[in-house]
């Protein structure tokens, strides 16, 4: 694995994950420090307290869908993951997370993509890569999509284009 690539541990959630299970609205004005202590806990209660840097999030089929309170894929990035793959995605989640600076990738198959597996998530080449040496190749992101996500989001990349030169 390279050492500058995320690496970390698949958790793996089904389909129809909602925003409401990342972003729990009984903890909304707590700020994004109360809200990611209660991220997805109510389908996996350890995830919120065991998530690491670099982790990354497994979902199925239309993972965010619901409401469009981008406080959902903030409380990922906030808890560190590094990209959520998955073989859909709500449109208000997916546009959200890359404005955020979280990488969402379209992953047709993600069997390969066991809970609890070591792997290496690389955004410019499309793929996680396991540790056992397996590669899952994902749909590439377009690259104005990319750029924001290089950059951190669409804040950041829009002040980086701003800037004098």
């Amino acid at each position: 694995m390279t050492a500058s690539l995320p690496s970390g541990r698949i958790w793996r959630f089904g389909d129809n994950v909602d925003t409401d299970a990342m972003a729990p609205g009984t903890h909304m004005k707590g700020g994004i420090d109360e809200l990611s202590r209660h991220c997805l806990e109510n389908l996996r209660p350890e995830f919120p307290g065991s998530v690491r840097r670099g982790d990354i999030v497994v979902g199925g089929s239309n993972f965010g869908m619901g409401s469009s309170r981008e406080q959902a894929p903030q409380a990922l990035r906030h808890l560190g993951v590094a990209a959520v793959i998955a073989p859909s995605f709500a449109g208000l989640f997916y546009r959200n997370a890359i404005n955020l600076g979280l990488p969402v990738l379209v992953c047709p198959d993600t069997a390969a993509l066991t809970d609890g597996a070591l792997a290496t998530f690389d955004l410019d080449r499309a793929i996680v890569l396991l540790a056992d040496g397996t590669i899952v190749a994902c749909e590439p992101v377009p690259g104005f999509l990319r750029d924001m996500l290089v950059a951190g989001g669409l804040v950041p990349h829009l002040k980086a284009r701003q800037a004098p030169r």
